[in-house]
């Protein structure tokens, strides 16, 4: 079984940390199962960009995936009626 890396972008970790403690170790269970299965069940691909979502409770976690490097890049972290903007 092929398990992939995780990187998690700076300004991700600032937003994982304005979390609070619950929602934070539910969300870090989320993205370190994404080690072994990076296309998990209710995963979706974002049109227009070469970004999955992945849903924990009101929260989305975006992220990357390089398969020709078996990395997991974890862009942004947040509620879902603000993760989406610009």
């Amino acid at each position: 079984m092929v398990s992939y890396k995780i990187k998690i972008k700076n300004s991700a970790v600032r937003e994982l940390k304005k979390l609070s403690q619950k929602d934070r170790k539910r969300i870090i269970k989320k993205i370190n199962s994404l080690v072994k299965s990076p296309r998990p069940a209710g995963c979706e691909k974002l049109s227009g960009d070469e970004k999955y979502r992945i849903r924990q409770g009101n929260d989305r976690i975006l992220y990357k995936i390089e398969d020709a490097i078996l990395l997991i890049f974890i862009v942004k972290i947040g509620h879902r009626r603000e993760v989406y903007r610009s």
